[in-house]
This record gives structure tokens, C-alpha cells and sequence, in this order.
């Protein structure tokens, strides 16, 4: 792949992991939450938004240690993907450290998608054939889809316009 056409595409999957495009950011969708928002379970729903900013972590935290290392466990597949016992309430230490790795686990991609030396198509020594674009790809996908439904429980929570 040419430099400029490399450089291209990763400027536009770090734009679209990153600004949402065509939806709303991640840090837009938890901007000026109040933290008694933060694990109120709407009735219809059955999670909040503190267990979808874990998930979040959680997961894109495991597709980042997944690129970089062959040695990577993932967690057990579905319950390890989420938190644990949902407290009664977070903690803003708790909730500035959440967001804080989020934004960390993906500053690290996003070194991983900028080092030239990687090949965006090439299939990973480990795994079954993924590549970065397809990591790209997955971790845009998902929290596009979480990013939604944090909206969501905000709406019905009445704290979103």
C-alpha cells in the first residue's frame, strides 16, 4: 500500500474511532453526567451506563492487547467482557479512571495504526486471521453501538435532549 494512501485510511479510522462521524463521540455521550446518573438502571433496560462505560473498556482494552501481544488472554466470553457487582453508586475516581483508560487503550491503537512498519492488511502471527483494519473496524463498531445505547439510557433517564 502506498504511503499516502496508508496515511489516508488511518486518518480516517482514528477520525472515525475518535469523532463518531456520523453519531454522536463517546465523550460527548458522557459529557455532564451526574454521577447519580451514572448507575440508575432505567426499568426497560438491563444495564446502566456506569456497566456500558466498563463494557466499553473492557473490551477495547482487550482488542488492543490482542494486536500487540500473542501471549493475550481474553476474558471469558460474555461475562468477562463486563463488570462485575454494579455498585450502588461510582465513585468519581472510579469513573475519571474508566474514562482515563479508554482514552489510553486507544491513544495505544492508535500508535499501532500510525507505526508504518505495521501493514493494515496483514493477518496477525496470533488469531485466526485478523489484521489491524479489521481491529479498526471492530473497535469503531462496537463502541459506535455503546456509544448508542448510553444515549439511550440517558433518554429515558430524561438527561439527554
Amino acid at each position: 500500500m502506498e504511503t499516502a494512501q496508508r496515511k489516508s485510511i488511518v486518518t480516517e479510522l482514528i477520525q472515525c474511532i475518535q469523532k463518531g462521524h456520523a453519531h454522536v463521540s463517546f465523550e460527548e455521550s458522557v459529557a455532564r453526567l451526574s454521577k447519580e446518573l451514572r448507575t440508575r438502571t432505567p426499568a426497560s433496560l438491563p444495564y446502566n451506563i456506569w456497566q456500558l462505560v466498563e463494557h466499553i473498556r473492557i473490551t477495547q482494552w482487550d482488542i488492543v492487547e490482542f494486536c500487540t501481544s500473542a501471549a493475550h488472554e481474553s476474558p471469558p466470553w460474555p461475562k468477562g467482557y463486563w463488570p462485575g457487582e454494579v455498585p450502588d453508586e461510582v465513585s468519581d475516581y472510579a469513573w475519571k479512571k474508566s474514562l482515563a483508560q479508554i482514552e489510553e487503550d486507544r491513544t495505544r491503537f492508535f500508535n499501532l495504526l500510525k507505526n508504518p512498519k505495521r501493514d493494515l492488511l496483514e493477518p496477525f502471527e496470533h488469531g485466526d486471521g485478523q489484521n489491524l483494519l479489521r481491529e479498526a473496524l471492530l473497535i469503531a463498531d462496537h463502541n459506535a453501538y455503546h456509544t448508542g445505547e448510553i444515549i439511550v439510557v440517558r433518554r429515558l433517564l430524561g438527561d439527554w435532549d
